[in-house]
């Protein structure tokens, strides 16, 4: 790819509100409501008032739970009493909300783009099956005995164990450096929960080799950002995030009719156009937000991205490089493994509030141990390793 057309937006747009709500096992709670809180709660961190907002973009919303409402987007406008110009959800797994945002700002269609993703998956005890990626009916795999997400990605984790002599050795580091973020997170679900290696290998499995604590939380809750230009951003309360470079891509293949099943995650693709269009290196990321609905896509992602080569995660994991006081911090929050999930916006909210410098106990810094960052390299990923989305943001 030519990057001279893109670089033209390094550093041109910024995020400049994070939204966040009540997260964990929040009964009584519809999807929708968390997609007004969410929505409102970003609004008003970026000291706007709702009338500016003229796009919204929600993540994908599974099926309502308990014969709720489905959680459209002229229903959350509706509800946080907005008229946006643009509205526009996720069908299926795709993770563009961030190009999108950039686009439609470059192309002026609108000033500032409001980005949610909320759901009630806890209390509305969803089960997650990849029904819109997959070839063929859920209910041929079920009769295998595969059951959703978790036995998807352990295929590949499997696949990976052979091909790359990654295993349970690495994931446990990546689970308990995690976990050591979350224990600084007052948010954070696994806050007061703390973990050792041991625990690690005790926990019970999912689908092997999956254990517990290689898959992510499920969290009732909601998350949003609001999107502007560098420019607006300046006048706004605080301190300026850029987006200095984003990119995407899409193997697409399904897990069943992949001739490479530990991957590929589209990381490689999508990070070569991040890279590209902020114009840096690798050794300027100061620290990773990495989606990581699994251990192992924290591993593969990073590997895709080029921070170590196949067969060497445990030796780049271990020693608590990535937990706190480490060389290279992963997953601030506790991440999608110790915090909430709540898909991509959990590991790029994360690193926003970082690069703004309002993270307390967990920021990074003097008080952690760790450089103070610059650039964050962030991560999204969706289906089964069928899309993915690199984001790098900077600290202007």
């Amino acid at each position: 790819m030519n990057y001279t057309r893109i670089r033209k937006l390094r550093d041109k747009y910024a995020i400049v509100g994070v939204g966040y709500t009540p997260q964990g096992k929040i009964p009584g709670r519809t999807a929708m409501s968390f997609y007004a809180e969410a929505g409102a709660n970003a609004i008003q961190d970026a000291g706007l008032k709702k009338d500016a907002i003229d796009a919204l973009i929600c993540y994908r919303q599974f099926p309502a739970a308990n014969d709720e409402p489905e959680a459209t987007p002229y229903l959350v406008a509706q509800h946080l009493g907005i008229t946006p110009a643009i509205l526009s959800q996720e069908s299926y797994c795709p993770r563009h909300q961030f190009i999108q945002a950039v686009s439609l700002l470059e192309a002026g269609f609108c000033n500032y783009v409001l980005i949610i993703y909320a759901d009630n998956a806890v209390s509305g005890k969803r089960m997650f099956i990849n029904e819109a990626t997959h070839s063929e009916s859920p209910a041929y795999n079920f009769a295998y005995g595969e059951f959703g997400f978790v036995a998807d990605y352990a295929m590949a984790a499997r696949r990976a164990m052979h091909q790359f002599k990654t295993g349970p050795d690495t994931w446990k580091e990546i689970a308990v450096n995690q976990r050591k973020w979350a224990n600084l997170n007052q948010m954070a679900a696994m806050h007061n929960k703390t973990l050792d290696y041991d625990q690690y290998m005790n926990s019970p499995y999912l689908a092997e080799p999956f254990r517990r604590l290689d898959a992510s939380l499920i969290s009732d809750g909601g998350r949003a950002c609001v999107v502007t230009s560098v420019e607006r951003a300046r006048d706004l309360r605080h301190p300026v995030v850029a987006i200095m470079g984003v990119g995407e891509a899409n193997p697409s293949v399904d897990i069943h009719q992949s001739a490479y099943m530990s991957g590929p995650t589209g990381a490689k693709k999508a990070s070569e156009t991040a890279f590209g269009m902020a114009d840096i290196k690798l050794d300027a990321i100061d620290a990773c937000e990495i989606y990581d609905c699994f251990t192992y896509t924290v591993e593969i992602t990073m590997q895709d991205y080029g921070f170590f080569s196949p067969g060497e995660g445990n030796e780049f994991f271990k020693d608590g490089k990535t937990a706190p006081g480490g060389k290279m911090p992963v997953n601030t929050s506790g991440g999608l493994l110790s915090e909430a999930y709540f898909m991509g916006l959990t590991p790029i909210t994360e690193g926003v509030m970082q690069l703004m410098g309002r993270c307390g106990e967990r920021q990074l810094g003097e008080k952690t141990g760790t450089n103070k960052p610059e650039i964050i390299l962030c991560s999204d990923n969706g289906g089964v390793l069928q899309t993915h989305s690199c984001l790098i943001l900077r600290r202007l």
